[in-house]
């Protein structure tokens, strides 16, 4: 599986970004997918997850009621609707995608198999 992750940007605090991640490859709708993020000095950290079906969601505690993840697996997309914005998002986020047993959604970052090459989010205050 092979990832492209779009839709960074420059936005003020409180607005919102769509962020799109096409995969290439037959099997897409096999795997868990993911969004990470990873702040300047900062370790990657786990944004938010959907299993195979979309049945399952994960978010983050820091961007749960805000971020939205969705995927469109006869488009081979998954996106992430970020809004209300803030300076601490400020981030490259990066897709990801996983093969997990019985399609158990993860938010370890080792679970995660391949991974696209990040796109740039940054939130003025």
């Amino acid at each position: 599986v092979q990832l492209q992750a779009s839709g960074g940007g420059l936005v003020q605090a409180g607005g919102s970004l769509r962020l799109s991640c096409a995969a290439s490859g037959r099997t897409f709708n096999s795997y868990t997918m993911g969004w990470f993020r990873q702040a300047p000095g900062k370790e990657r950290e786990f944004v938010a997850a959907i299993s195979w079906s979309g049945g399952t969601i994960y978010y983050s505690d820091s961007v749960k009621g805000r971020f939205t993840i969705s995927r469109d697996n006869a488009k081979n997309m998954v996106y992430l609707q970020m809004n209300s914005l803030k300076p601490e998002d400020t981030a490259v986020y990066y897709c990801a995608a996983g093969y997990t047993a019985l399609g158990v959604v993860t938010t370890t970052l080792s679970d995660y198999d391949y991974w696209g090459q990040g796109t740039q989010v940054t939130v003025s205050s």
